[in-house]
């Protein structure tokens, strides 16, 4: 089994850590890295490795262990999640998006304040969710970008929920909704629309789990992606969606509460990344040493170009890993403004480096490595869409870095 891209004893893992990360890396093995090429191949959902996920209690990672789940913390969940995207990035990503759902419902909600009665009543809900995985295999999705600024935390969301007798009318869109079509509840982020309001507010987000086949639900457009093909993000449209009460997978005004004083719940999209550039790097010693399975034993290692690019790579990764795994570490409620900068930092260095590394990958290798029969071209475009991604993208990690850095909250230049 290949060696663990953060070793239990060199970065003082967990016992829980240990275990869950080498499962994890035993299953992305066996069972993601056999299959990727074909999800990347087809645009089509790895519908078999949930199956798998279930089986093995994966898909209840962050349900608390005393409702049935396997009761791991925000670093436990990323240090596993980037051993899944070793061997599989569009499992890895999807898997975030269903994994937000118990994580964010679970132990983050546990930090945040909430009266006593209407913790209790979120206790109750939640069960619900987590008996629909646990027992039934249920797919949660997490569709969040709609085109415009909500995504970043700019406005408030266009999709929209108007309270009605026993729930809600949900009416709005989605894009890049990952597993569009294959999740079986769209937990969706939307703006309360409340009587008298002249302006919507993101304090009205409201979190709630709309059914996939619930009556105005439709899946739109096609998918054909440059990389991550596999998370199949078409487009969302609700039209008047009825759910009802117990849809709530936060109470109202929660989300707010925790976008802002648990800033880190949005770095769950970089343990996918951090897994590609342990790959990338992974493959190039592996092939130069001759080793990669199916290609014929030459070794390219003797050559001084190749050792640079390999030592100047191994520089890279080891950087990479050493501020992710901070920043993972120091995420909690109510973070100081050096730990935000340190998480926007390790958010724009996983993104960006693990695109480099894999650019580097496909120049050291040269170009048999290119061949699709083969993993460097897939981790080579899969790498290229991280920096992209929302709520945090490359960009708007640097913007924030620049603007915190030099102002104080409040403070103008007026």
């Amino acid at each position: 089994m290949d060696a663990p891209i953060f070793d239990p004893a060199a970065f003082r893992l967990t016992a829980q850590e240990a275990a869950l990360t080498a499962d994890a890396r035993e299953f992305g093995q066996a069972v993601l890295a056999p299959r990727a090429a074909r999800w990347d191949r087809e645009a089509s959902f790895p519908t078999d490795n949930y199956r798998d996920m279930h089986a093995n209690g994966l898909l209840g990672i962050c349900i608390p262990d005393a409702e049935g789940g396997r009761g791991a913390g925000f670093r436990t969940y990323c240090l596993t999640a980037a051993e899944m995207g070793r061997y599989c990035g569009a499992t890895a990503l999807t898997w975030n998006m269903h994994v937000c759902s118990t994580l964010w419902t679970g132990a983050l909600t546990e930090d945040l304040d909430l009266p006593a009665d209407i913790r209790a009543e979120h206790r109750r809900r939640r069960r619900l969710h987590y008996d629909r995985i646990l027992r039934d295999g249920a797919i949660y999705a997490q569709p969040f970008s709609e085109g415009g600024a909500a995504a970043a935390g700019g406005v408030a969301f266009g999709t929209t929920a108007k309270r009605v007798p026993g729930g809600y009318l949900i009416s709005g869109r989605k894009i890049f909704a990952s597993l569009s079509g294959h999740a079986d509840f769209y937990g969706v982020l939307c703006t309360e629309l409340r009587d008298g309001e002249a302006k919507p507010s993101r304090r009205d987000t409201l979190y709630l789990a709309i059914p996939r086949d619930a009556e105005g639900v439709a899946v739109e457009g096609g998918w054909d992606p440059l990389g991550m093909r596999g998370t199949v993000s078409r487009n969302l449209v609700f039209r008047d969606v009825f759910v009802g009460e117990d849809a709530a997978l936060m109470p109202p005004g929660l989300y707010f509460q925790a976008a802002t004083r648990w800033p880190h719940m949005f770095m769950t999209l970089s343990p996918a990344y951090m897994g590609i550039a342990q790959a990338a790097y992974d493959f190039t010693v592996k092939y130069l040493r001759g080793e990669w399975p199916g290609t014929p034993p030459v070794k390219r290692r003797m050559y001084p170009t190749k050792q640079v690019a390999v030592a100047e790579m191994r520089v890279m990764l080891e950087q990479t890993k050493a501020l992710w795994f901070q920043a993972v570490t120091e995420a909690g409620p109510d973070p100081s403004k050096d730990q935000l900068l340190r998480a926007w930092a390790a958010q724009h260095t996983v993104m960006e480096n693990a695109a480099a590394l894999a650019a580097k990958a496909v120049r050291t290798c040269g170009g048999q490595a290119m061949l699709k029969s083969l993993p460097l071209e897939r981790l080579y475009r899969d790498a290229r869409c991280g920096s992209l991604m929302l709520p945090w993208t490359a960009e708007l990690c640097i913007d924030r870095i620049g603007r915190a850095a030099l102002y104080e909250a409040g403070e103008t230049d007026e």
